[in-house]
Protein backbone atom coordinates (compact mmCIF):
# COMPACT_ATOMS: atom_id res chain seq x y z
CA UNK A 1 0.00 0.00 0.00
CA UNK A 2 0.87 3.46 -0.89
CA UNK A 3 2.29 5.71 2.27
CA UNK A 4 -0.05 8.68 2.49
CA UNK A 5 -2.37 7.55 -0.43
CA UNK A 6 -4.72 10.30 0.17
CA UNK A 7 -1.77 12.74 -0.15
CA UNK A 8 -0.58 11.02 -2.97
CA UNK A 9 -3.91 11.26 -4.83
CA UNK A 10 -4.35 15.24 -4.02
CA UNK A 11 -0.85 16.06 -5.20
CA UNK A 12 -1.77 14.02 -8.66
CA UNK A 13 -5.40 16.05 -8.88
CA UNK A 14 -3.34 19.40 -7.55
CA UNK A 15 -0.63 19.07 -10.64
CA UNK A 16 -3.76 19.25 -13.16
CA UNK A 17 -5.61 21.92 -11.39
CA UNK A 18 -5.42 25.87 -13.33
CA UNK A 19 -5.68 26.93 -9.78
CA UNK A 20 -2.50 25.67 -8.69
CA UNK A 21 -0.34 28.16 -11.47
CA UNK A 22 -2.73 30.73 -10.81
CA UNK A 23 -2.11 31.20 -7.02
CA UNK A 24 1.80 30.74 -8.00
CA UNK A 25 1.56 33.76 -10.72
CA UNK A 26 -0.52 36.00 -8.72
CA UNK A 27 1.62 35.64 -5.26
CA UNK A 28 4.99 36.23 -7.83
CA UNK A 29 3.08 39.47 -9.38
CA UNK A 30 1.99 40.67 -6.13
CA UNK A 31 5.26 40.65 -4.93
CA UNK A 32 6.60 42.40 -7.49
CA UNK A 33 4.16 44.96 -7.88
CA UNK A 34 4.89 45.92 -4.12
CA UNK A 35 8.56 45.51 -4.95
CA UNK A 36 8.37 48.40 -7.73
CA UNK A 37 5.98 50.39 -5.55
CA UNK A 38 8.94 50.41 -2.85
CA UNK A 39 11.94 51.06 -5.83
CA UNK A 40 9.43 53.78 -7.07
CA UNK A 41 9.49 55.85 -2.79
CA UNK A 42 13.12 54.58 -2.15
CA UNK A 43 14.52 55.63 -5.77
CA UNK A 44 16.55 58.59 -4.36
CA UNK A 45 18.40 56.41 -1.66
CA UNK A 46 20.96 53.74 -1.60
CA UNK A 47 20.56 50.42 -3.27
CA UNK A 48 21.60 48.92 -0.04
CA UNK A 49 19.22 50.76 2.42
CA UNK A 50 16.20 50.16 -0.86
CA UNK A 51 17.16 46.36 -0.54
CA UNK A 52 16.69 46.47 3.35
CA UNK A 53 13.49 48.45 2.97
CA UNK A 54 12.31 45.55 0.47
CA UNK A 55 12.92 42.48 2.95
CA UNK A 56 11.05 43.88 5.35
CA UNK A 57 8.20 44.81 3.81
CA UNK A 58 8.00 41.68 2.13
CA UNK A 59 8.66 39.54 4.64
CA UNK A 60 6.38 41.38 6.92
CA UNK A 61 3.81 40.50 4.63
CA UNK A 62 4.38 37.10 3.69
CA UNK A 63 4.32 36.50 7.76
CA UNK A 64 0.93 37.73 7.45
CA UNK A 65 -0.05 35.15 4.88
CA UNK A 66 1.27 32.59 6.46
CA UNK A 67 -0.27 32.79 9.71
CA UNK A 68 -3.94 33.57 7.63
CA UNK A 69 -3.32 30.42 5.30
CA UNK A 70 -5.08 28.16 8.96
CA UNK A 71 -7.67 30.25 8.63
CA UNK A 72 -8.13 30.33 4.65
CA UNK A 73 -6.66 26.96 3.92
CA UNK A 74 -7.21 24.50 6.73
CA UNK A 75 -10.08 25.71 9.77
CA UNK A 76 -12.85 24.18 7.64
CA UNK A 77 -11.73 21.12 5.84
CA UNK A 78 -12.59 18.35 8.14
CA UNK A 79 -15.64 20.07 9.21
CA UNK A 80 -16.90 20.33 5.94
CA UNK A 81 -16.64 16.67 5.47
CA UNK A 82 -18.32 16.41 8.75
CA UNK A 83 -21.58 18.05 8.07
CA UNK A 84 -21.54 16.49 4.40
CA UNK A 85 -21.86 13.30 6.10
CA UNK A 86 -18.92 12.16 4.26
CA UNK A 87 -15.98 11.84 6.73
CA UNK A 88 -17.43 8.29 8.19
CA UNK A 89 -17.05 7.29 4.99
CA UNK A 90 -12.98 7.48 4.94
CA UNK A 91 -12.59 5.49 7.83
CA UNK A 92 -14.66 2.52 6.02
CA UNK A 93 -11.34 1.67 4.25
CA UNK A 94 -8.49 0.81 5.99
CA UNK A 95 -7.47 4.77 6.37
CA UNK A 96 -5.90 5.95 9.28
CA UNK A 97 -6.40 9.10 10.93
CA UNK A 98 -3.20 10.69 9.75
CA UNK A 99 -3.76 9.70 6.15
CA UNK A 100 -6.83 11.57 6.21
CA UNK A 101 -5.10 14.72 8.04
CA UNK A 102 -2.29 14.99 6.04
CA UNK A 103 -4.38 14.28 2.77
CA UNK A 104 -6.56 16.79 3.29
CA UNK A 105 -3.82 19.49 4.77
CA UNK A 106 -2.11 18.86 1.02
CA UNK A 107 -5.02 19.14 -0.79
CA UNK A 108 -6.23 22.79 0.66
CA UNK A 109 -2.88 24.35 0.74
CA UNK A 110 -1.02 23.40 -1.39
CA UNK A 111 -1.67 26.63 -3.70
CA UNK A 112 -1.19 28.78 -0.79
CA UNK A 113 2.15 26.78 -0.23
CA UNK A 114 2.90 28.10 -3.88
CA UNK A 115 1.89 31.02 -3.72
CA UNK A 116 4.48 31.25 -0.91
CA UNK A 117 7.53 29.46 -2.70
CA UNK A 118 6.74 32.12 -5.73
CA UNK A 119 7.83 35.26 -3.07
CA UNK A 120 10.97 33.91 -2.27
CA UNK A 121 12.93 34.88 -5.26
CA UNK A 122 11.47 38.33 -5.17
CA UNK A 123 12.48 38.61 -1.18
CA UNK A 124 15.82 37.18 -2.23
CA UNK A 125 16.54 40.54 -4.68
CA UNK A 126 17.73 42.52 -1.48
CA UNK A 127 20.89 39.62 -0.93
CA UNK A 128 21.92 40.77 -4.61
CA UNK A 129 21.83 44.36 -3.52
CA UNK A 130 23.58 44.21 -0.46
CA UNK A 131 20.58 45.32 1.97
CA UNK A 132 20.69 41.90 3.42
CA UNK A 133 22.84 38.84 4.46
CA UNK A 134 22.72 35.42 3.03
CA UNK A 135 21.88 34.50 6.97
CA UNK A 136 19.24 37.04 7.12
CA UNK A 137 17.47 35.60 3.95
CA UNK A 138 17.52 31.72 4.73
CA UNK A 139 16.64 32.25 8.57
CA UNK A 140 13.44 34.50 7.41
CA UNK A 141 12.71 31.86 4.53
CA UNK A 142 12.89 29.15 7.72
CA UNK A 143 10.69 31.25 9.39
CA UNK A 144 8.01 31.88 6.88
CA UNK A 145 7.89 28.05 6.61
CA UNK A 146 7.52 27.34 9.80
CA UNK A 147 4.44 29.65 10.82
CA UNK A 148 2.69 28.57 7.16
CA UNK A 149 3.04 24.89 8.79
CA UNK A 150 2.07 26.52 11.92
CA UNK A 151 -0.76 28.33 11.10
CA UNK A 152 -2.44 25.04 9.05
CA UNK A 153 -2.05 22.48 11.71
CA UNK A 154 -3.74 24.87 14.44
CA UNK A 155 -6.33 25.24 11.18
CA UNK A 156 -7.18 21.08 11.13
CA UNK A 157 -6.87 20.58 14.90
CA UNK A 158 -9.82 22.99 15.24
CA UNK A 159 -11.35 21.23 11.83
CA UNK A 160 -10.95 18.25 13.01
CA UNK A 161 -12.77 19.11 16.73
CA UNK A 162 -15.77 21.55 15.06
CA UNK A 163 -18.89 20.54 12.89
CA UNK A 164 -19.60 24.18 12.32
CA UNK A 165 -17.85 26.25 9.67
CA UNK A 166 -17.99 29.57 11.71
CA UNK A 167 -16.75 27.95 14.89
CA UNK A 168 -14.51 26.19 13.17
CA UNK A 169 -12.60 29.62 11.84
CA UNK A 170 -13.66 31.19 14.67
CA UNK A 171 -11.55 28.91 16.66
CA UNK A 172 -8.54 29.20 14.80
CA UNK A 173 -8.17 32.38 14.55
CA UNK A 174 -8.66 32.67 18.28
CA UNK A 175 -5.90 29.99 18.43
CA UNK A 176 -3.76 31.94 16.26
CA UNK A 177 -4.85 35.55 17.73
CA UNK A 178 -3.34 33.48 21.11
CA UNK A 179 0.12 32.58 20.06
CA UNK A 180 0.57 35.44 18.35
CA UNK A 181 -0.59 38.43 20.93
CA UNK A 182 -2.24 37.16 23.98
CA UNK A 183 0.95 35.71 24.86
CA UNK A 184 3.47 38.22 24.27
CA UNK A 185 0.86 41.05 25.49
CA UNK A 186 0.95 38.80 28.88
CA UNK A 187 4.85 38.30 29.09
CA UNK A 188 5.20 41.91 28.54
CA UNK A 189 2.73 42.33 31.81
CA UNK A 190 4.05 39.72 34.11
CA UNK A 191 7.34 41.28 34.68
CA UNK A 192 5.63 45.24 35.09
CA UNK A 193 3.01 43.48 37.65
CA UNK A 194 5.97 41.20 39.13
CA UNK A 195 8.46 43.71 39.04
CA UNK A 196 10.77 41.44 37.64
CA UNK A 197 12.30 41.15 33.77
CA UNK A 198 12.99 37.59 34.01
CA UNK A 199 9.30 36.77 34.67
CA UNK A 200 7.15 36.07 30.91
CA UNK A 201 10.45 35.62 28.12
CA UNK A 202 9.03 31.73 28.02
CA UNK A 203 5.69 33.16 26.17
CA UNK A 204 7.72 34.83 24.08
CA UNK A 205 8.54 31.70 22.47
CA UNK A 206 5.70 30.09 20.91
CA UNK A 207 5.05 33.67 19.15
CA UNK A 208 6.64 33.55 15.09
CA UNK A 209 6.87 37.14 16.10
CA UNK A 210 9.55 36.91 18.53
CA UNK A 211 11.66 34.39 15.62
CA UNK A 212 10.30 36.71 13.01
CA UNK A 213 12.59 39.49 14.74
CA UNK A 214 15.48 37.42 15.26
CA UNK A 215 15.95 36.52 11.78
CA UNK A 216 17.92 39.98 11.35
CA UNK A 217 21.40 39.96 11.92
CA UNK A 218 20.99 42.83 14.51
CA UNK A 219 18.64 40.91 16.93
CA UNK A 220 20.12 37.13 15.88
CA UNK A 221 23.53 38.18 16.97
CA UNK A 222 22.73 39.00 20.73
CA UNK A 223 20.25 36.36 21.27
CA UNK A 224 21.20 33.50 18.86
CA UNK A 225 19.88 30.80 21.39
CA UNK A 226 16.49 32.58 21.49
CA UNK A 227 16.33 32.36 17.81
CA UNK A 228 16.35 28.90 17.34
CA UNK A 229 14.54 27.82 20.31
CA UNK A 230 11.27 29.93 19.58
CA UNK A 231 11.58 28.04 16.24
CA UNK A 232 12.27 24.78 17.60
CA UNK A 233 9.38 25.31 20.05
CA UNK A 234 7.00 26.80 17.25
CA UNK A 235 7.68 23.69 15.25
CA UNK A 236 7.11 20.80 17.97
CA UNK A 237 3.99 22.30 18.70
CA UNK A 238 3.21 21.93 14.49
CA UNK A 239 3.65 18.36 14.92
CA UNK A 240 1.56 18.24 18.10
CA UNK A 241 -1.28 20.05 16.53
CA UNK A 242 -1.04 17.58 13.90
CA UNK A 243 -0.78 14.36 15.92
CA UNK A 244 -3.75 15.68 17.95
CA UNK A 245 -5.85 15.81 14.98
CA UNK A 246 -4.69 12.93 13.52
CA UNK A 247 -5.98 11.33 16.99
CA UNK A 248 -9.29 13.15 17.14
CA UNK A 249 -10.50 12.84 13.44
CA UNK A 250 -11.18 8.88 13.67
CA UNK A 251 -12.96 9.71 17.07
CA UNK A 252 -15.22 12.79 15.96
CA UNK A 253 -17.33 11.94 13.19
CA UNK A 254 -19.40 9.51 15.04
CA UNK A 255 -23.10 11.59 16.02
CA UNK A 256 -22.80 10.14 19.71
CA UNK A 257 -25.62 11.91 22.28
CA UNK A 258 -24.15 14.33 24.71
CA UNK A 259 -23.76 13.39 28.02
CA UNK A 260 -25.51 15.48 30.71
CA UNK A 261 -22.57 17.71 31.69
CA UNK A 262 -22.41 19.23 28.06
CA UNK A 263 -26.16 19.13 27.64
CA UNK A 264 -26.29 21.36 30.37
CA UNK A 265 -23.57 23.64 28.95
CA UNK A 266 -25.59 23.74 25.63
CA UNK A 267 -28.88 24.64 27.05
CA UNK A 268 -26.91 27.63 29.14
CA UNK A 269 -25.18 28.82 25.84
CA UNK A 270 -28.47 28.51 23.84
CA UNK A 271 -30.86 30.54 26.39
CA UNK A 272 -28.01 33.09 26.76
CA UNK A 273 -27.80 33.32 23.24
CA UNK A 274 -31.65 33.19 22.76
CA UNK A 275 -33.00 33.78 25.98
CA UNK A 276 -35.69 31.69 27.55
CA UNK A 277 -39.11 30.97 26.20
CA UNK A 278 -40.77 34.25 26.61
CA UNK A 279 -37.94 35.98 25.73
CA UNK A 280 -37.85 33.89 22.25
CA UNK A 281 -41.50 34.21 21.78
CA UNK A 282 -41.66 38.20 22.15
CA UNK A 283 -38.18 39.23 20.25
CA UNK A 284 -39.60 36.75 17.46
CA UNK A 285 -43.24 38.34 17.49
CA UNK A 286 -41.46 41.20 17.23
CA UNK A 287 -39.07 40.05 14.18
CA UNK A 288 -41.93 38.47 12.14
CA UNK A 289 -44.61 41.39 11.99
CA UNK A 290 -41.51 43.23 10.37
CA UNK A 291 -39.97 40.25 8.13
CA UNK A 292 -40.05 36.34 8.05
CA UNK A 293 -36.42 36.20 6.93
CA UNK A 294 -35.39 39.32 9.47
CA UNK A 295 -36.14 37.04 12.43
CA UNK A 296 -34.61 33.61 10.75
CA UNK A 297 -31.27 35.43 10.11
CA UNK A 298 -31.32 37.80 13.24
CA UNK A 299 -32.86 36.05 15.93
CA UNK A 300 -29.38 35.36 17.43
CA UNK A 301 -30.05 38.56 19.54
CA UNK A 302 -26.29 39.11 21.08
CA UNK A 303 -24.72 38.85 17.90
CA UNK A 304 -24.84 42.58 17.70
CA UNK A 305 -23.41 42.30 21.21
CA UNK A 306 -20.31 41.04 19.84
CA UNK A 307 -19.65 43.99 17.45
CA UNK A 308 -20.32 46.05 21.03
CA UNK A 309 -17.67 44.30 22.67
CA UNK A 310 -14.95 44.73 20.19
CA UNK A 311 -15.15 48.41 20.56
CA UNK A 312 -15.18 48.15 24.11
CA UNK A 313 -11.64 46.38 23.56
CA UNK A 314 -10.82 48.91 21.58
CA UNK A 315 -11.86 51.09 23.91
CA UNK A 316 -10.11 49.57 26.62
CA UNK A 317 -6.69 49.56 24.65
CA UNK A 318 -7.33 53.43 24.57
CA UNK A 319 -7.63 54.13 28.31
CA UNK A 320 -4.81 51.96 28.85
CA UNK A 321 -2.49 54.28 26.16
CA UNK A 322 -4.08 57.34 27.53
CA UNK A 323 -2.73 56.27 31.25
CA UNK A 324 0.55 55.00 30.16
CA UNK A 325 1.59 57.51 27.80
CA UNK A 326 -0.09 60.34 28.17
CA UNK A 327 -1.32 63.56 26.01
CA UNK A 328 1.95 62.33 23.83
CA UNK A 329 -0.89 59.16 23.07
CA UNK A 330 -2.88 61.89 21.08
CA UNK A 331 -1.75 62.35 17.79
CA UNK A 332 -2.49 61.87 14.25
CA UNK A 333 -0.81 58.22 13.88
CA UNK A 334 -2.88 57.05 16.99
CA UNK A 335 -6.00 58.34 15.34
CA UNK A 336 -5.19 56.96 11.54
CA UNK A 337 -4.07 53.51 12.76
CA UNK A 338 -6.98 53.15 15.31
CA UNK A 339 -9.40 54.39 12.30
CA UNK A 340 -7.80 51.53 9.88
CA UNK A 341 -8.06 49.16 12.36
CA UNK A 342 -11.98 49.59 13.55
CA UNK A 343 -13.00 50.11 9.68
CA UNK A 344 -10.74 46.87 8.35
CA UNK A 345 -12.55 44.90 11.13
CA UNK A 346 -16.18 46.28 10.39
CA UNK A 347 -15.43 45.64 7.13
CA UNK A 348 -14.34 42.68 7.07
CA UNK A 349 -17.38 41.08 9.81
CA UNK A 350 -19.83 42.41 7.66
CA UNK A 351 -18.28 40.21 4.45
CA UNK A 352 -18.24 37.42 6.81
CA UNK A 353 -21.81 37.91 8.05
CA UNK A 354 -23.69 39.32 4.92
CA UNK A 355 -24.60 35.86 3.27
CA UNK A 356 -24.11 33.42 5.98
CA UNK A 357 -27.36 32.99 6.11
CA UNK A 358 -28.34 32.70 2.79
CA UNK A 359 -25.34 30.00 2.00
CA UNK A 360 -26.29 27.78 4.26
CA UNK A 361 -29.98 27.99 3.29
CA UNK A 362 -28.75 27.04 0.25
CA UNK A 363 -26.56 24.06 0.51
CA UNK A 364 -29.25 22.74 2.88
CA UNK A 365 -31.65 23.16 0.19
CA UNK A 366 -33.75 25.47 2.56
CA UNK A 367 -34.40 28.47 0.02
CA UNK A 368 -35.77 26.11 -2.63
CA UNK A 369 -38.24 25.04 -0.11
CA UNK A 370 -38.54 29.27 0.71
CA UNK A 371 -39.27 30.07 -2.98
CA UNK A 372 -41.99 27.50 -3.20
CA UNK A 373 -44.11 30.04 -0.54
CA UNK A 374 -45.27 33.22 -1.62
CA UNK A 375 -42.59 34.77 0.21
CA UNK A 376 -40.76 36.66 -2.48
CA UNK A 377 -36.93 37.53 -3.18
CA UNK A 378 -37.42 40.58 -2.49
CA UNK A 379 -38.98 40.17 0.76
CA UNK A 380 -35.67 37.48 1.66
CA UNK A 381 -32.93 40.31 0.40
CA UNK A 382 -34.59 43.08 2.23
CA UNK A 383 -34.96 40.78 5.99
CA UNK A 384 -31.35 39.66 5.20
CA UNK A 385 -30.13 43.98 5.16
CA UNK A 386 -32.40 44.41 7.90
CA UNK A 387 -30.46 41.69 10.11
CA UNK A 388 -26.94 43.13 9.07
CA UNK A 389 -28.69 46.67 9.73
CA UNK A 390 -29.43 45.25 13.40
CA UNK A 391 -26.11 44.31 13.47
CA UNK A 392 -23.68 47.07 12.81
CA UNK A 393 -25.80 49.90 12.26
CA UNK A 394 -24.93 51.15 15.65
CA UNK A 395 -21.62 50.25 15.58
CA UNK A 396 -20.76 51.99 12.09
CA UNK A 397 -22.35 55.50 12.96
CA UNK A 398 -19.79 55.27 16.69
CA UNK A 399 -16.84 54.96 14.25
CA UNK A 400 -18.21 57.59 11.85
CA UNK A 401 -18.73 60.12 14.74
CA UNK A 402 -14.96 58.79 16.64
CA UNK A 403 -13.37 59.27 13.04
CA UNK A 404 -15.27 62.79 12.86
CA UNK A 405 -13.64 63.43 16.34
CA UNK A 406 -10.24 62.50 15.15
CA UNK A 407 -10.46 64.61 12.01
CA UNK A 408 -11.93 67.97 13.96
CA UNK A 409 -8.99 67.78 17.09
CA UNK A 410 -6.04 66.99 14.48
CA UNK A 411 -7.47 70.78 12.43
CA UNK A 412 -7.18 72.16 15.53
CA UNK A 413 -3.46 71.90 15.23
CA UNK A 414 -2.00 74.67 13.32
CA UNK A 415 0.57 72.25 11.11
CA UNK A 416 -3.24 70.97 9.70
CA UNK A 417 -4.73 74.12 10.08
CA UNK A 418 -5.92 75.20 6.15
CA UNK A 419 -4.89 72.06 4.57
CA UNK A 420 -7.61 70.81 2.82
CA UNK A 421 -5.45 67.07 1.38
CA UNK A 422 -6.00 66.08 5.19
CA UNK A 423 -9.61 67.16 5.62
CA UNK A 424 -10.15 65.46 2.22
CA UNK A 425 -8.48 62.76 3.48
CA UNK A 426 -11.01 61.96 6.47
CA UNK A 427 -14.27 62.83 4.81
CA UNK A 428 -13.48 60.40 1.80
CA UNK A 429 -12.35 57.82 4.74
CA UNK A 430 -15.62 57.89 6.19
CA UNK A 431 -17.31 57.97 2.89
CA UNK A 432 -15.47 54.72 2.10
CA UNK A 433 -16.58 52.87 5.32
CA UNK A 434 -20.13 53.52 4.08
CA UNK A 435 -19.70 53.30 0.69
CA UNK A 436 -17.80 49.60 1.11
CA UNK A 437 -19.91 47.81 3.69
CA UNK A 438 -23.10 48.50 1.63
CA UNK A 439 -21.05 46.94 -1.68
CA UNK A 440 -20.34 44.08 0.60
CA UNK A 441 -23.24 43.48 1.56
CA UNK A 442 -24.54 42.75 -1.71
CA UNK A 443 -21.76 40.94 -3.43
CA UNK A 444 -21.52 38.84 -0.08
CA UNK A 445 -25.08 37.75 -0.31
CA UNK A 446 -24.52 37.00 -3.97
CA UNK A 447 -21.37 35.31 -3.42
CA UNK A 448 -22.97 33.33 -0.69
CA UNK A 449 -25.52 31.82 -2.82
CA UNK A 450 -22.22 31.05 -6.02
CA UNK A 451 -19.51 29.78 -3.58
CA UNK A 452 -18.87 26.46 -2.54
CA UNK A 453 -18.23 27.20 1.25
CA UNK A 454 -18.17 30.45 3.34
CA UNK A 455 -14.54 30.40 3.21
CA UNK A 456 -14.32 30.77 0.07
CA UNK A 457 -17.36 32.95 -0.15
CA UNK A 458 -15.93 35.58 2.17
CA UNK A 459 -12.78 35.42 0.65
CA UNK A 460 -13.72 36.43 -3.02
CA UNK A 461 -16.33 39.39 -1.60
CA UNK A 462 -13.13 40.77 0.13
CA UNK A 463 -11.31 40.23 -2.60
CA UNK A 464 -13.76 42.22 -4.91
CA UNK A 465 -14.81 44.83 -2.66
CA UNK A 466 -11.26 45.68 -0.74
CA UNK A 467 -8.13 44.10 -2.48
CA UNK A 468 -8.94 44.77 -6.18
CA UNK A 469 -8.88 48.51 -5.69
CA UNK A 470 -5.82 48.59 -3.79
CA UNK A 471 -3.97 46.14 -6.47
CA UNK A 472 -5.30 48.99 -8.76
CA UNK A 473 -4.22 51.80 -7.08
CA UNK A 474 -0.25 50.42 -6.40
CA UNK A 475 -0.12 49.35 -10.11
CA UNK A 476 -1.47 53.51 -10.99
CA UNK A 477 0.94 54.80 -8.37
CA UNK A 478 3.96 52.87 -9.91
CA UNK A 479 2.93 54.10 -13.35
CA UNK A 480 2.89 57.75 -12.48
CA UNK A 481 5.40 57.96 -9.94
CA UNK A 482 7.47 56.73 -12.62
CA UNK A 483 6.59 59.14 -14.82
CA UNK A 484 6.50 62.10 -12.60
CA UNK A 485 9.95 61.09 -12.06
CA UNK A 486 11.22 60.99 -15.56
CA UNK A 487 9.49 64.00 -16.34
CA UNK A 488 10.24 66.14 -13.32
CA UNK A 489 6.35 66.45 -12.15
CA UNK A 490 5.21 67.16 -9.13
CA UNK A 491 2.59 64.75 -8.30
CA UNK A 492 0.13 66.41 -5.32
CA UNK A 493 -1.17 64.59 -2.85
CA UNK A 494 -4.33 65.62 -3.66
CA UNK A 495 -4.03 63.49 -6.69
CA UNK A 496 -3.43 60.10 -5.15
CA UNK A 497 -6.66 60.95 -3.00
CA UNK A 498 -8.30 61.21 -5.82
CA UNK A 499 -7.28 58.26 -7.32
CA UNK A 500 -7.70 55.87 -4.29
CA UNK A 501 -11.52 57.29 -3.21
CA UNK A 502 -12.13 57.30 -7.05
CA UNK A 503 -11.06 54.01 -7.41
CA UNK A 504 -12.80 52.95 -4.36
CA UNK A 505 -16.25 54.27 -4.91
CA UNK A 506 -15.95 52.36 -9.10
CA UNK A 507 -15.48 49.18 -7.27
CA UNK A 508 -18.14 49.49 -4.75
CA UNK A 509 -20.82 50.72 -7.55
CA UNK A 510 -19.46 48.16 -10.02
CA UNK A 511 -19.15 45.19 -7.63
CA UNK A 512 -22.40 46.39 -5.44
CA UNK A 513 -24.54 47.44 -8.44
CA UNK A 514 -24.48 44.13 -10.80
CA UNK A 515 -24.47 41.84 -7.45
CA UNK A 516 -27.75 43.21 -6.14
CA UNK A 517 -28.82 43.00 -10.52
CA UNK A 518 -27.99 39.08 -10.04
CA UNK A 519 -29.75 38.68 -6.91
CA UNK A 520 -33.05 40.25 -8.34
CA UNK A 521 -32.92 38.67 -11.52
CA UNK A 522 -30.98 35.40 -10.77
CA UNK A 523 -32.02 34.48 -7.01
CA UNK A 524 -34.41 31.69 -7.51
CA UNK A 525 -32.13 30.06 -10.38
CA UNK A 526 -29.20 29.84 -7.99
CA UNK A 527 -31.21 28.64 -5.26
CA UNK A 528 -32.46 25.52 -6.68
CA UNK A 529 -28.35 24.65 -7.91
CA UNK A 530 -25.81 23.02 -5.79
CA UNK A 531 -23.29 24.14 -7.64
CA UNK A 532 -23.23 27.28 -10.20
CA UNK A 533 -20.43 26.65 -13.17
CA UNK A 534 -19.26 29.75 -14.49
CA UNK A 535 -18.50 30.52 -18.09
CA UNK A 536 -14.90 31.71 -17.97
CA UNK A 537 -12.81 32.64 -15.09
CA UNK A 538 -13.04 36.40 -16.48
CA UNK A 539 -16.81 36.32 -16.47
CA UNK A 540 -17.27 34.41 -12.56
CA UNK A 541 -14.90 37.38 -11.56
CA UNK A 542 -16.90 40.01 -12.13
CA UNK A 543 -20.14 38.26 -11.63
CA UNK A 544 -21.44 37.32 -15.33
CA UNK A 545 -22.18 33.94 -15.87
CA UNK A 546 -22.04 32.60 -12.36
CA UNK A 547 -25.70 31.71 -12.68
CA UNK A 548 -25.96 28.26 -13.05
CA UNK A 549 -26.98 26.75 -16.55
CA UNK A 550 -30.99 25.07 -16.17
CA UNK A 551 -30.66 21.54 -16.41
CA UNK A 552 -32.13 20.60 -19.97
CA UNK A 553 -35.65 18.54 -19.98
CA UNK A 554 -35.22 14.64 -19.65
CA UNK A 555 -35.15 12.41 -22.04
CA UNK A 556 -38.43 9.95 -22.39
CA UNK A 557 -37.86 7.18 -23.70
CA UNK A 558 -40.55 5.76 -26.29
Amino acid sequence: MTFLPIVDRELRVASRRRATYWMRAVAALGAIVIGAFMYVVNRQGAPHEFGKNLFAVLSTLSISYCLISGVRSTADCLSEEKREGTFGLLFLTDLKGYDVVFGKLVATSLGAFYGLLAIFPVLAVPLLMGGITNGEFWRMALVLVNTFLFSLAIGIFISSCSKSARKAMAGTFILILLFTAVLPACADWIPYLARSPKLGWALWLPCPFSSFSRSFDVQYKSAADYFWWSTGIIHALTWLFLLLASFIAPRSWQDKPAGASLARWRGLWHRWSYGDAADRNAFRKRLLDVNAFYWLAGRARFKPTHVWAFLGLIACFWAWGCIEVGTEWFNEGTYIITAIVLNSALKLWVASEAGRRLGEDRKMGSLELLLSTPFGVRDILHGQLLALRRQFLGPIILVAIIEFTFMVASLQKESFQGDPAYLMFWVAYMVMLVADVIALSWVGMWVALTARNPNRATGITVVRVLVLPWVLFTAILVVVSCVAFATSVDVGAKFYLGLWFGLGVLADLAFGLNARWQLLTNFRLVAMQRFTPGKSRFARWFGRGSAPVPNPPPVVAV
